[in-house]
């Protein structure tokens, strides 16, 4: 199952929940070229966001202990691909193409979710939240850079950081644990990482 998922998430169409895409009923704005790279960069940041949330929450709900958390996790990795398809459709959208370093970032983030929760389920809950907070604030940079006009990317990302501070509630409601100063650096250094490449790759 976990290998079905992998596969739908990097190559094809994976299941999302009954939500519409929150930019299905806004028109498109007019970018000039160099707006529009910058935002087909910025959300196949967001994609790729999406791409390692997805191989968090389904490592995660493989090694969770307490079936209500891994009833939470598969939740949340289900609203994730949500995500997932609504960035990949604005980038499609703005005429680029999704990171070809995908595959890579998913089987690191995989191995972490799995390997936290082997650790226990208040830690893995834990690395859910801080990462969710994480995201949040990508996202707000993000929403900041986006041109006043680009009213599409900015309804996906607006849609997404809601999510994404509900997820982080989520998990610290469930028994999640604040995770040690060094491993939360060391999760936004991961972070900085993949921001940085998948902007342009």
């Amino acid at each position: 199952m976990n290998v079905d998922q992998a596969v739908r998430t990097l190559f094809g169409r994976p299941e999302i929940t009954e939500r519409q895409n929150p930019a299905s009923d806004i028109d498109e704005a007019e970018l000039d070229e160099r707006q529009r790279r910058h935002v087909a960069g910025l959300m196949r940041v967001n994609h790729t966001g999406e791409v390692c949330a997805q191989a968090l929450y389904q490592g995660q709900a493989l090694t969770a202990k307490l079936p209500e958390v891994r009833q939470r996790m598969e939740r949340a990795a289900q609203e994730e691909n949500d995500h997932l398809d609504w960035c990949e459709g604005r980038v499609r959208e703005l005429g680029s193409r999704t990171s070809l370093l995908n595959p890579l970032f998913y089987a690191g983030s995989f191995a972490i979710g799995a390997t936290a929760g082997l650790i226990g389920d208040k830690w893995s809950l834990g690395f859910v939240a801080e990462t969710e907070r994480q995201v949040v604030r990508h996202l707000d940079s993000h929403l900041a850079q986006l041109p006043e006009s680009d009213r599409r990317s900015r309804a996906i990302l607006e849609q997404m950081r809601e999510d994404e501070l509900h997820h982080a509630t989520t998990a610290i409601e469930a028994g999640g644990v604040e995770l040690p100063a060094p491993v939360r650096k060391a999760m936004g250094l991961m972070s900085k990482v993949m921001t940085s490449t998948t902007y342009y790759l």
